[in-house]
């Protein structure tokens, strides 16, 4: 593909100005740019590089055969949820035991004393059962328990590579977001570890996905309306949107994962007003906010707000209907009735969401690896998931170690804060709609931490910023097509701007495999793990 297909001219496009009606054409094309070249290339791209992405995750995914880190919780709450219904206390040395093959490590009780093993747990069922999944498919060892988060992991690579690709008008930049996703060191260690976070991250991304997707068809809509229909004060009403309700239920089950993912389902939901009332505006309508809020609100309430409720509801079925679950309360809940039941296991479910929010506020417990929110943008202090070290046989005097760093790909996070630098000064210039998505995404998985850090001095770590990630990669993609410039720009600058990109491409990569070996476990002497640590005071 030349330079000059790279990226599409739609690209620099702003925000269409309110124009009197024209031909349909051209009104479809102000408010949605036709997508370039094949939709072959535009599946088949994304698709490579999630092959590539899936490569690196699944390779030696079972190694290290150990426990790593919180997989001590989510691994065995998983497996519980398989085999109980609900999360459930362990024996001592059940890590010991789970890696001799010893599937006996429950805790017994009696059935009137059901509430000792039950084990309390401060986040929701959804991420734990997809890691059961795995469990079930493959076995309770370090590769069945990894299985769901390395298949999450290049899922969203997938997902990243398209939704860059619509935004942008660029099968090539739709697939640089795909590779520097797979590059991405934090994204790699968490999709090859089983903690939540990775589904939090994939869930977040396709709730985004999805609304990128519905704001496309929604404009669509509205230019045939617009074409069709006489000129009119609010516009119509533009139905029911299942891409904004399938947004709902991705961002709802963020929630069931993580309850951090509220903050990305609310700031996502007012983003989608907004941009239906650019949309309105757009075309020319007198009131485009009142028509947003008259005709695109009470739907979006219902995908919003009712379905993300509904879905988060529905991933505690095995705590409602079980009786081995936390502050459960089965036999009273049992007594008197159907009806009584449904009241007072709301009653309890609602009692044990208000101890897991006193938890989340009061965590300030010291640990080892914790980092604030300042600290996450230049990687100042990673989490060690995984270290041993190996004495025989090495061949250098101090021995060999084995690491998994959670990191990011240093290359890839300090180009991305540049780039959202960028993107403020973008967004402030033209108002691009792209600029402020990221932004605002950015801001919803940042802010609220900053605040936590401040008024809670809550214990926090760097791998909290898993759901930003996606979002850092989009800034550098969009900062990307700025400098390589439209498909009208001369082709000195489109080819010195295309340099430069994949000059920051091949950093990328070669940052990655420079980092690969304390990111997978990898037996090395000592001496090239410790010149590894880039910032040895944060990262050793």
């Amino acid at each position: 593909m030349a330079v000059t297909d790279f990226p599409d001219q739609a690209f620099e496009q702003p925000e269409p100005e309110p124009s009197p009606r024209g031909p349909a054409d051209s009104v479809h094309d102000r408010l949605v740019p036709p997508m370039p070249g094949s939709v072959l290339w535009g599946w088949l791209g994304p698709l490579l590089v999630a092959g590539f992405g899936a490569i690196l995750r699944f390779v030696n995914l079972g190694q290290p055969h150990a426990v790593m880190f919180d997989e001590t919780y989510y691994a065995k709450d998983g497996f519980a949820l398989l085999t109980f219904g609900a999360e459930h206390n362990t024996v001592k040395d059940a890590d010991k035991l789970l890696m001799q093959g010893d599937l006996n490590i429950w805790q017994q009780c009696a059935p009137e004393e059901l509430d000792k093993c039950a084990s309390y747990v401060v986040h929701p069922p959804l991420g734990k059962w997809l890691i059961a999944a795995g469990e079930q498919l493959f076995g309770m060892n370090p590769f069945g328990w990894r299985f769901a988060v390395a298949a999450a992991g290049v899922l969203s690579i997938l997902i990243l590579a398209r939704t860059a690709r619509r935004m942008t008008r660029s099968t090539l930049l739709g697939c640089l977001a795909g590779l520097l996703l797979s590059l991405e060191g934090l994204h790699f260690v968490l999709s090859r570890t089983a903690l939540l976070d990775v589904f939090l991250m994939l869930f977040v991304l396709a709730g985004f996905a999805c609304l990128v997707v519905d704001r496309d068809r929604a404009r669509d809509r509205l230019a045939d309306w617009y074409v069709k229909a006489p000129a009119g004060v609010q516009g119509p009403w533009l139905g029911m949107r299942p891409w904004r309700i399938a947004a709902g239920t991705m961002l709802g089950a963020a929630c069931a994962v993580k309850w951090s993912g509220i903050f990305f389902l609310v700031a996502f939901a007012v983003m989608s007003l907004v941009w239906d009332a650019g949309a309105r505006r757009a075309v020319g309508l007198r009131r485009p906010y009142t028509g947003a809020l008259n005709k695109d609100a009470p739907t979006a309430l219902l995908a919003m707000a009712l379905v993300p409720a509904v879905t988060y509801v529905a991933s505690w079925a095995g705590w409602f209907a079980s009786p081995n679950g936390w502050g459960r309360n089965w036999g009273q809940a049992t007594s008197q009735g159907p009806f009584f039941f449904v009241f007072d296991s709301a009653r309890s479910w609602l009692a044990y969401h208000f101890q897991i929010l006193n938890f989340h506020e009061d965590l300030s417990t010291p640990h080892a690896y914790q980092s604030e929110p300042w600290e996450w943008p230049l990687l100042l202090r990673p989490v060690a998931f995984y270290y041993e070290s190996v004495k025989p046989g090495c061949g250098d005097a101090n021995g060999c170690s084995q690491a998994v760093l959670g990191v990011g790909t240093p290359v890839i996070w300090y180009g991305a804060l540049a780039a959202l630098i960028a993107m403020i000064a973008w967004y402030v210039a033209t108002r691009d709609w792209r600029a402020g998505a990221v932004l605002l995404a950015y801001a919803a998985g940042w802010l609220p931490w900053l605040y936590y850090a401040i008024a809670h001095d809550r214990t926090m770590f760097l791998f909290y910023t898993m759901p930003l990630i996606p979002f850092m990669i989009l800034a550098i993609v969009l900062a990307a097509g700025l400098i390589i410039g439209p498909a009208d720009a001369s082709p000195r600058r489109r080819l010195i701007g295309a340099g430069v990109t994949g000059a920051f491409m091949l950093l990328a990569l070669v940052n990655f495999w420079w980092l690969h070996p304390v990111l997978t476990a990898e037996s090395i002497p000592y001496t090239d793990w410790h010149a590894r640590m880039l910032f040895k005071k944060g990262w050793i």
